[in-house]
């Protein structure tokens, strides 16, 4: 079946009693165990026992991920954190090292730095994994984990997960991937030898800022490992609300991402030559770093991440934000509307970016508007804060 067919019929489920046409919730913490002292179905047809194990929406979402992503094994989360936490403390224990981009999602490396390392001894080396030079030079004997953002929040720089993919297996280490910025359908990591792939599904898949989750795919074998210490054990499970939510905005992430990457390309066009504008970080823009990479290995478009800045000081690009109509000064990505995000100078954080970033800058997520109508938003906020 094409995309669009998987994206509506996949993982449905037609056994409920009343014959309903769309799936429906299943709002319970625990099921009715057999009498005839068979504790499971060995069909698995009616394998329930406890929400916190499995509850039929959540296998939904997770058949239709699987479908979606030609993955083996899919299990979801109640975050996008629990999902990368769950895959990090399964694969790594106390002496292990780990290798993991140095521009990441701020909780990501917070995780690392305060928890793994911190608390449990698991050593951490941060490097640009967009440099596989970097990333060869930084693996050790102990060495159990290469962890990439791909395209890199919030820098949309590219890695080259084939290559840094085989580094790790000549080496006895996995590869994960949090792939969150590639909506699913724009990048396929495992495609190019990653072991595990992870996503935020509270931006793209769900789509609609309504709802919080997370998932990892993979072989089985791996994803029966975190299925079973970090969603049993652990208890992040994702509720069979959400997990409903997620899987009735998941039907239209193909479209929706057609519309997500056309208005991505138009409006950092657009931004790439606006005399208002500082520098532009689109994958689709050929002066990206990595454009040449990008166009290999991303599908079906570039996503709709970017980051910019315009030509101001402090002031001026607060007057910019506060003259925007359409646009919303909002954290998060991936939504149904374009959301903005402003990182200050001062952010020592931002002096391991790439050096046009370090002077501040904008995360900028494409709604489905219209472009033209964003762009000219941008263009009036621009005259409000006297740039053109």
């Amino acid at each position: 079946m094409k995309t669009t067919t998987i994206a509506v019929h996949a993982g449905t489920r037609k056994d409920d009693s009343f014959g309903s046409v769309n799936q429906p919730i299943y709002m319970t913490s625990n099921y009715r165990l057999p009498t005839d002292g068979s504790y499971f179905d060995p069909t698995g047809i009616n394998d329930f026992v406890y929400q916190r194990e499995r509850n039929v929406n959540m296998l939904v979402l997770q058949d239709k991920l699987c479908g979606l992503a030609d993955a083996e094994d899919c299990v979801v989360f109640g975050s996008g954190m629990a999902a990368l936490s769950s895959v990090f403390t399964t694969f790594l224990k106390s002496g292990d090292h780990a290798i993991v981009s140095k521009v990441c999602y701020v909780s990501t490396e917070a995780l690392f730095n305060e928890a793994l390392n911190g608390k449990y001894g698991v050593e951490v080396t941060f490097v640009d994994t967009a440099d596989t030079e970097a990333v060869k030079a930084a693996i050790r004997p102990n060495t159990k984990l290469i962890h990439m953002e791909d395209p890199g929040n919030p820098t949309t720089e590219i890695g080259d997960v084939e290559a840094v993919a085989k580094l790790a297996h000549d080496n006895g280490a996995l590869l994960s991937v949090d792939a969150t910025f590639g909506g699913l359908l724009c990048f396929r990591p495992r495609k190019l030898g990653a072991d595990i792939e992870i996503h935020s599904m509270t931006k793209y898949i769900n789509g609609h800022g309504d709802s919080l989750g997370g998932c990892v795919m993979g072989k089985k074998e791996l994803v029966s490992k975190v299925r079973e210490l970090c969603l049993v054990k652990y208890g992040g499970v994702l509720s069979p609300f959400n997990a409903w939510i997620i899987s009735r905005g998941l039907v239209t992430l193909p479209i929706r991402m057609k519309q997500h990457c056309y208005a991505a390309q138009k409006v950092a066009e657009f931004l790439d030559t606006c005399p208002a504008v500082r520098f532009v970080y689109y994958p689709g823009l050929k002066d990206h770093p990595q454009h040449e990479l990008a166009s290999r290995v991303m599908e079906n478009g570039y996503s709709a991440m970017m980051s910019w800045d315009l030509k101001g000081d402090r002031e001026t690009h607060f007057k910019f934000l506060s003259a925007l109509k359409l646009v919303s000064y909002a954290v998060s990505l991936g939504d149904v509307e374009t959301l903005i995000t402003y990182s200050e100078s001062s952010d020592p954080k931002l002096q391991d970016y790439p050096e046009p970033f370090r002077a501040g800058f904008f995360r900028f997520s494409l709604g489905l508007e219209d472009p033209e109508d964003i762009i000219d938003d941008l263009t009036q906020a621009f005259r409000a804060a006297g740039l053109l």
